[in-house]
């Protein structure tokens, strides 16, 4: 039988600490209210909790260290859920499990509009536009198979719309000379996708959810005509949840960095899920997690200003995200090229030559068939938490 904790916390008292380890649990708030902060970036603004909200949710189910630093504002009561009793807890507790999706959902929505506000330093204007102008920036880069697709769910969302007879043309021009696939959705079970083919477009209508089961997907936003790479998933990684479950158009686009085979699932078989898989729920929820705690990080590395250092700090968190064993004199040969760096930095192109080539000479790295090699992974996460210490210590004096 389920056994939980309940914890009381006196006003005033810190329930979490950001940058702590301790995170091997969370808390689903009883009684009372807490406040989340984030200290070591601007931008973010404090959040009220009070009953049925979780809190240190993020870190547990991500096992990483500690987002956000937590505060009783009054006296509190909750219950302690260890990260290894939240499969049972979500077996008679579906709602529990959709909130806590849901929630992070929404936050995902908002974490991903605040960096690509920080890290592009512009806001996205938020319109069916946007999938033309995405269209238009990939075909400018020479990709394509990505531009036709774009062309072609803008036709399809906006047919009367003011560019629509330029997307018709370009869509026309370039369908032959592409392989772009699923313009359409089907009802395949499993879809394969070409390197370099757009899966879905930055604001285009879905209500599919995708699971990786091959290749690497990359998840990207295009702003004022510059590009920032929001994510880079592998085989196991879950995509496209956020419009399923909030019935919202796409926040970002979806692209195929190598083939891939996607499993799909659709809202029925989602809803199917969660009433019978908890162990598939729980796994959702721990990717979700994952990406979230990722997306805290890389708005630490947006406030690092050297695009170099940037670009190693990054380094750092892919190094992080892909939970390879850190220390002493430890190598790792990376499947990311110097140019995959520049992109999740959102570097403009500018600033990528230099940027590209300094890191290149770096002393800790060296090219392997265009791939980084880290010479020293302790170096690598010694040298990032330096950096980030020293962009804060930058940030405050700026206060």
């Amino acid at each position: 039988m389920l056994q939980l904790q309940i914890s009381k916390f006196n006003r005033g008292t810190y329930i979490s600490v950001e940058g702590k380890s301790d995170s091997d649990h969370f808390y689903i708030i009883q009684q009372g209210f807490v406040q989340c902060t984030k200290t070591s970036s601007s931008g973010i603004t404090p959040i009220k909790f009070g009953p049925g909200d979780f809190v240190g949710v993020v870190s547990c189910m991500a096992g990483k260290t500690q987002v956000e630093t937590a505060i009783a504002l009054t006296d509190v009561v909750a219950i302690s859920v260890k990260k290894e009793q939240y499969p049972d807890l979500i077996v008679n507790n579906n709602p529990v499990a959709l909130k806590i999706i849901k929630t992070f959902a929404k936050k995902m929505r908002l974490m991903n509009e605040m960096l690509t506000k920080i890290a592009l330093n512009s806001i996205v204007q938020n319109s069916y536009e946007q999938i033309f102008n995405n269209a238009q920036y990939y075909e400018k880069c020479k990709q394509l198979n990505i531009a036709v697709y774009g062309y072609y769910q803008y036709l399809k969302t906006k047919p009367t719309g003011p560019n629509a007879e330029i997307a018709k043309r370009k869509f026309i021009e370039l369908k032959q000379k592409t392989n772009a696939v699923y313009f359409e959705p089907t009802n395949e079970a499993i879809r394969s996708y070409p390197k370099d083919t757009m899966i879905f477009s930055d604001f285009q209508r879905g209500a599919d959810m995708f699971i990786i089961q091959q290749g690497e997907v990359a998840i990207t936003k295009i702003v004022d005509g510059k590009e920032i790479t929001l994510a880079l998933l592998g085989r196991g990684d879950m995509f496209g949840e956020m419009a399923l479950l909030e019935n919202k158009p796409r926040s970002a686009n979806a692209i195929a960095h190598s083939d891939c085979s996607l499993m799909v699932v659709n809202i029925h078989n989602f809803n199917l899920m969660v009433s019978t898989q908890p162990q598939m729920i729980a796994k959702l929820t721990t990717t979700l997690a994952e990406r979230l705690w990722s997306m805290y990080r890389q708005i630490d590395n947006a406030a690092i200003q050297d695009p170099v250092n940037k670009m190693i700090d990054m380094l750092a968190l892919q190094m992080e995200k892909s939970k390879v064993s850190i220390h002493t004199n430890s190598q790792y040969q990376t499947t990311i090229t110097p140019q995959d760096l520049a992109t999740m930095c959102g570097l403009s192109q500018n600033q990528q030559y230099k940027a590209i080539y300094d890191l290149q000479n770096w002393h800790n790295i060296k090219l392997v068939d265009n791939k980084i090699f880290i010479k020293d992974l302790y170096e690598l996460s010694k040298q990032s938490a330096f950096l980030r210490k020293q962009s804060q210590e930058v940030q405050k004096d700026l206060r």
